[in-house]
């Protein structure tokens, strides 16, 4: 295995001074605002030898750099990993978890990496004060140390570097500690972040003390912000590996502050964690190979699911902003996400039907339960509506046809809002996503992951390399990926055009619609039976980040306008 070295003072000073300039002319203006100033030009890029698309411009040139010095894929995708927990550590970072799917070049095989995070084998449902209509009171379930489960991300980025990677760790998290020591600037999105949760930041000196002002107030988009304890634990890691994060001082300090904030973790947990490499989820749509999230993520089985059902339908004749469009669409969702509630969770604590979701018969039965001209409810049991938006997702793929999408989240935004004293590092509230309801698939216990609808997906055609893309989102990841999935297929599009066009979900109901389509359309489809709210311009959520093959050969990348996305190539 070959090593490099790490970035040089010039190549440094030169990503310090693309940060800068990305926030002097920043991609969103104020999202915020509903998107009215989202900001369309310059997120794609086109070339031969290698694209990155990631959800900050600046941690896209990292990874493509990465690229340019000889690295593949994977060594790019951990490089851009590490660095995407630094600069938008409010949605992910080694305080989390998450999903990687990848194709390798040299053998055509495809694996699934799970480094979902998980919770402590004392967790119970008898660790929170559960209210009467289910809720956790005070929040024990999401801020603070009850709610953190073992981060798996360290080990899910340095096993994929050191099983399929070419560099040293030195050498791809080089850039994160560079980042954390010397600060990055601050964008809309996380100046926007850091107020939503504000309160919840403030009840923590040690998450105070990073990301809020010497006044005690949040930072502004162009302000600087540092975290020495982060970029010291980031080289602790890249010096001594996974040990010192799962069996050293770094997991000593991590699980002595969720104690000392009421969590259950222990240092046994930490020891005892182990990620899974198994083979992704896959089905086929229209003569396209799809290979997507396996569980604990319902994400790749319901994607597949709605493609197979959309299978049945003439998709590509429906004008995609049409009534008639979203309508089919609509009924897809409102069907597949009923199955999502009833059957999905923890394999290893439930039996989920996942050959029979994805098989093409069943498709074809609930196809024929769809009316064309009506909406209609199909019924769901305990539907679960615990996840966060707040995640983040990249997608690589370099000249050989290494391929590479990652989705990964420390879960909702600023997640636990702890941080362990003395590392940086900013923990998961993952136990959120657990149900609080005992005849839930998806009930907390110990040892035990909760159902994540992360979809880092991979489409090939002919055997070759088609469409990496992934999304941060919540259940709305999977209507998103998807979206862009059949409008690249079955329309033709562009893949940016794909992630651009209007966006739509519906899981249990309400038909929610950016507010880019015609009035005549939203009457259309009232006529028609739906419940339809007229969300903002443009969703805050799901941010498709999207590299694609051409078939001569030229590579393309695409990001979400919806986000600070950017890609690169060369």
């Amino acid at each position: 295995m070959s090593k490099h070295a790490p970035f040089s003072l010039a190549q440094r000073m030169l990503l310090c001074l693309l940060a800068l300039a990305i926030v002097c002319c920043p991609l969103t203006v104020d999202a915020a605002s509903g998107g009215e100033d989202v900001v369309l030009g310059g997120r794609d890029a086109t070339g031969q030898n290698g694209v990155v698309a990631t959800g900050r411009a600046e941690c896209t040139e990292i990874g493509l750099d990465i690229l340019k010095r000889g690295g593949n894929a994977i060594d790019a995708a951990v490089a851009v990993g590490f660095a995407l927990g630094v600069c938008e550590q409010q949605s992910s970072g080694i305080g989390g978890g998450g999903f990687m799917t990848l194709r390798l070049a040299d053998t055509g095989e495809i694996l699934f990496i799970d480094f979902r995070d998980r919770s402590g084998a004392a967790a119970s449902l008898d660790m929170w004060t559960i209210n009467p209509d289910g809720s956790v009171a005070n929040q024990e379930n999401k801020i603070g140390g009850k709610a953190v489960a073992v981060p798996g991300d360290v080990k899910g980025l340095l096993y994929a570097l050191e099983t399929y990677g070419t560099m040293s760790r030195e050498a791809v998290m080089a850039p994160a500690i560079q980042m954390a020591e010397e600060g990055f600037i601050v964008s809309h999105i996380t100046s926007r972040d850091i107020k939503d949760a504000y309160r919840a930041i403030s009840q923590h000196d040690s998450t105070a003390a990073i990301y809020l002002d010497e006044d005690w107030m949040p930072f502004e988009a162009g302000d600087i912000i540092k975290n020495p304890d982060l970029a010291n634990s980031l080289r602790l890691i890249a010096e001594q590996g996974e040990s010192v994060f799962y069996r050293g001082e770094l997991a000593e300090k991590i699980v002595s502050a969720v104690q000392a904030d009421g969590g259950c973790l222990t240092l046994e947990d930490f020891a005892n964690y182990g990620i899974h490499v198994t083979e992704p989820v896959h089905g086929t749509y229209r003569g396209c190979d799809v290979y997507s999230s396996n569980l604990p993520s319902s994400g790749g089985t319901i994607i597949i699911e709605m493609l197979n059902i959309l299978e049945n339908f003439d998709v590509g004749v429906l004008d995609p902003e049409s009534a008639e469009y979203f309508h089919l669409l609509s009924e897809v969702m409102k069907l597949c996400y009923a199955d999502r509630a009833r059957y999905m969770g923890d394999p290893e604590y439930v039996d989920v039907p996942v050959s029979g979701l994805i098989d093409k018969t069943y498709a074809r039965v609930q196809a024929e339960r769809i009316d064309l001209d009506r909406s209609k409810t199909y019924e769901a049991e305990d539907p679960w509506l615990f996840e966060s938006d707040s995640t983040t997702s990249y997608s690589i793929l370099d000249a050989a046809g290494n391929m590479v999408t990652v989705t990964k989240t420390v879960d909702a935004t600023f997640a636990s809002a702890l941080v362990a004293e003395g590392t940086g590092i900013l923990l998961n509230d993952t136990l959120f996503d657990f149900s609080t309801d005992p005849e839930s698939p998806n009930v907390v216990a110990g040892n035990k992951r909760p159902l994540s609808s992360m979809s880092p997906t991979l489409v090939l055609k002919d055997g070759l390399p088609l469409l990496a893309l992934g999304a941060p989102g919540s259940t709305r990841i999977i209507s998103g990926v998807m979206q862009v999935i059949t409008k690249v297929i079955d329309h033709g599009m562009d893949v940016q055009d794909a992630i651009d066009a209007v966006r739509m979900h519906d899981d249990f109901g309400t038909l929610i619609l950016e507010r880019r389509v015609s009035d005549e359309t939203v009457e259309a489809l009232r006529s028609m039976g739906h419940e339809v709210n007229v969300s903002e311009v443009w969703f805050t959520f799901p941010c498709v980040q999207a590299v694609q093959r051409l078939s001569d050969g030229t590579l393309r990348g695409a990001a979400d306008p919806r986000r600070d996305g950017k890609a690169a190539a060369y």
